[in-house]
């Protein structure tokens, strides 16, 4: 584990930044509204209810958001990385220590103002702890396991399991929580497409008279691959050269300022990419 300390003192502060802004939302929107957020989060929040509410016992949030996290720190400590795993460890202690010691600081009665903001807030703070390669834990560690390591998307079971936990806090604490909550979800996953793009893709398809350098930039500054076609241009009737890549949506604006580096005048078509198979390098998250 190689220490960069510029770097990693920008990604701690991100972090610490990121753990912050998570405890706030958590007193100020989530638990004056008696929301239940996804992930370990919220299945924390669930368990301390439950025990306050018909155990009469106060166990710290703290408590239960470690525990819960066990399994995912050892998934990201075995197999994504000890740096983006000690970080998000961070996230996980230091937001739920917060969340303990914070005094609950409703800002309003309305509940579904509280999903909305709280909802912006959590994807803001969240934003943040991914641009330090790190999550807020949980599920985090889970969805990043499968998608770098079998190329598939484990937020199908994700949102399973969560739909179970919010059928549990409807059945015993009311519908209107757990409906509330999920437009809090929603909230958070709409506004996190617009903090953060490193899990969106774009298809990039580049007409050039210079491909083997357009495609050498692309390799050096993303490490991902391109294929080449020929064909012919209809208007001049001259043979044309198209490189065909697909880039994380983070990597774009650089990709282009390297391809208008090398040929000025190559025409570019981007797409959007919501869905594809096969091998796509992924950054370490060290």
């Amino acid at each position: 584990m190689k220490f960069e300390w510029r770097r990693d003192l920008r990604r701690l502060l991100l972090v610490i930044a990121g753990s912050v802004l998570i405890a706030i939302n958590l007193k100020v929107f989530v638990r004056p509204a008696g929301l239940y957020p996804g992930g370990m989060n919220g299945l924390s929040l669930l368990l301390q209810t439950v025990f306050s509410t018909f155990l009469h016992i106060e166990i710290p949030f703290t408590a239960f958001n470690v525990v819960l996290n066990a399994v995912p720190v050892y998934i990201g400590l075995r197999f994504l990385g000890r740096k983006f795993t000690l970080l998000s460890i961070v996230t996980i202690v230091l937001s739920s220590v917060l969340t303990d010691l914070l005094p609950d600081l409703g800002l309003t009665d309305d509940p579904l103002l509280n999903c909305v903001f709280g909802g912006i807030l959590y994807a803001f703070a969240s934003s943040l702890c991914l641009r330090a390669s790190a999550t807020t834990g949980g599920t985090d560690f889970i969805a990043m396991f499968m998608a770098q390591k079998y190329e598939r998307d484990a937020f199908g079971t994700i949102f399973v399991c969560n739909a179970v936990m919010l059928a549990v806090a409807g059945l015993l604490f009311g519908w209107d929580k757990a409906l509330y909550s999920i437009i809090y979800q929603f909230a958070v996953t709409q506004a996190l497409h617009v903090f953060y793009k490193g899990y969106q893709k774009h298809t990039l398809f580049i007409i050039t008279e210079k491909p083997a350098e357009v495609y050498e930039r692309i390799r050096i500054s993303t490490h991902h691959g391109a294929t080449l076609f020929h064909g012919t241009g209809l208007y001049k009737k001259e043979e044309r050269s198209m490189v065909y890549s697909v880039v994380s949506s983070d990597e774009l604006r650089h990709v282009l300022a390297e391809v208008r580096r090398v040929d000025d005048h190559a025409f570019v078509n981007i797409l959007k990419t919501d869905q594809f198979t096969g091998r796509f390098y992924h950054r370490p998250t060290d």
